[in-house]
């Protein structure tokens, strides 16, 4: 169920999306440049075979650098221009938008809050071209498309995922394993009570697992495989998730107004 506040947040935010603004033209531009980008770099690879061994590492390293960017930067103000815009953009309007109670979307124009501006695109692009270089200069050709390619498909994994969690229930995603688990998984993050220290990954929950984010007390498989179980919820988060599932007096748009009490859980 909606609350009030996040009705009237949804209104006021829907109201000032550009009416230039296309969310099929959106999506249309990150998956068709990510696709020829892909296109491209496979058209380049010249009898690779051990290179493609660092698909893993390249995985491993974007699941725990897109953790960090959730957690240091999109829930936490820095006061420089771009990182200062990501923490509007995310906390200040993609928290306030979806709760884990209404966690939904209903039209393509709001994509707009949902999957990111072009120019993390571009970003991604040089950032990826800069490593994918650098790899080709140590390793080789092959290994430097491989890195590039890693991380291009990373990011379009990132977006459908992100794009799963915020659809209405459908047989695919409650079926379809990973994608279940990473459902319920940001769901559980959009809870205002917890939203600022749990539940950081978007793709698979690997680096919350080992950092100890998780809202769950599981290993590693599980937590992959977990689906929709809510069987393992830490019990110390249940009492913070059950207030703030319906009780918003105490959320600001910079995350929850926490007691002394519920501090101390989440620094445990």
């Amino acid at each position: 169920m909606m609350t009030e506040r996040q009705r009237k947040f949804r209104e006021q935010y829907k109201a000032d999306i550009s009416p230039l603004y296309n969310g099929l033209l959106h999506i249309a531009v990150i998956y068709g440049v990510g696709a020829a980008a892909l296109y491209y770099g496979f058209g380049k690879l010249q009898h690779a075979t051990w290179e493609w061994v660092l698909v893993l590492p390249v995985f491993l390293a974007g699941n725990f650098v897109e953790w960090a960017m959730h957690k240091y930067v999109m829930h936490r103000r820095i006061d420089v221009f771009a990182l200062r815009a990501i923490y509007e953009r995310h906390t200040r309007q993609h928290h306030q938008y979806f709760t884990d109670e209404e966690p939904t979307i209903d039209t393509t124009r709001e994509f707009r809050i949902v999957f990111f501006p072009w120019r993390v695109l571009a970003t991604l692009g040089v950032g990826g071209g800069a490593l994918g270089y650098l790899a080709s200069v140590l390793l080789n050709s092959n290994a430097g498309w491989i890195v590039f390619m890693t991380m291009v498909a990373q990011y379009l994994v990132y977006e459908t995922f992100h794009y799963c969690c915020h659809v209405h229930e459908n047989w695919l995603v409650r079926n379809m394993p990973f994608v279940n688990t990473i459902r319920r998984h940001h769901t559980a993050h959009h809870n205002m009570g917890i939203m600022m220290k749990y539940n950081m990954n978007l793709t698979f929950p690997i680096a919350d697992w080992f950092m100890d984010t998780s809202d769950l007390r599981r290993g590693l498989v599980g937590h992959l495989f977990n689906g929709y179980s809510e069987k393992h919820v830490k019990e110390e988060l249940k009492p913070i998730i059950r207030k703030f599932r319906h009780d918003h007096s105490r959320v600001t748009l910079d995350g929850p107004e926490l007691t002394d009490d519920e501090r101390s859980v989440m620094a445990a």
